[in-house]
């Protein structure tokens, strides 16, 4: 059924001056699911990412959230609507406390509220109270009135995930979250996208195949720009021409 697909794409594709580096992708993202999108270095992983999150216009092709075409959007009106990238640079501030770079989240959020000028002292309490158990809930109560400098790696990433629940996405974007954590902060940050997936649509690009396989319902793998197979871990990691492609090719 339709309605059980939050954001599909068909004939998805872009080039780069003669290059192509996605072909034609066809993707469908089941509501409620952790879908993970794969593949060996120069796939088009990162560059079909860009796409769907916006930070790139497509050469060809339609995006359709939320029964929404959204090909033509800016990321910041993307977000709006509920489809929100995290992991992104300068998504943590790193002078500001854990408690006031979720607190500024909150505030983005807001932005559009006039009223909100004339919130005293009130308001921000209020604000403290739904950042603070936003940090409890990644898991960085602990760390609340330290600076997000003084975070471990790790939780730097599960601050951003804070920052970025705070605007209350629908589907949430992941871009390599595992890359460059040691194995707790691997566990740590895997336990947290299950739990956060419990209210909410994943999808993420993921080099880390152990993380793949626990946490992803349904696998995309792209190839030299275009879908090479498609399904759940055991299902893909079977297939001969994914064996091919990673061990041809590599996947760090």
């Amino acid at each position: 059924m339709q309605g059980d697909i939050i954001l599909s794409t068909q004939g998805l594709g872009r080039d780069f001056k003669g290059f192509t580096a996605v072909g034609t992708v066809d993707l469908k993202v089941k509501r409620g699911s952790i879908h993970a999108l794969i593949g060996p270095n120069g796939a088009g992983k990162t560059t079909c990412f860009n796409l769907l999150t916006k930070f790139l216009q497509p050469s060809r092709g339609s995006i359709v959230y939320n029964g929404r075409d959204i090909t033509a959007m800016k990321p910041a009106d993307v977000a709006r609507l509920g489809l929100v990238r995290s992991f992104q640079i300068s998504a943590v501030f790193g002078h500001l406390t854990v408690l006031e770079n979720v607190r500024i989240a909150l505030q983005r959020r807001r932005r559009g509220d006039c009223f909100d000028f004339w919130r005293s002292e009130k308001a921000l309490k209020a604000l403290d109270q739904e950042a603070m158990a936003l940090v409890t809930d990644v898991g960085l109560s602990e760390f609340a009135n330290a600076t997000a400098a003084e975070l471990s790696y790790g939780r730097k990433r599960a601050l951003e995930i804070a920052t970025t629940l705070a605007l209350e996405p629908e589907m949430l974007l992941l871009d390599e979250p595992m890359a460059g954590m040691a194995h707790e902060d691997i566990d740590r940050t895997s336990a947290l996208i299950r739990r956060v997936s419990a209210k909410r649509t994943i999808l993420m690009v993921e080099h880390n195949l152990s993380v793949v396989a626990s946490l992803s319902d349904t696998i995309t793998v792209l190839a030299r720009g275009n879908v090479l197979a498609e399904g759940s871990y055991e299902i893909v990691s079977k297939d001969s021409r994914v064996i091919e492609a990673y061990i041809g090719a590599g996947h760090g």
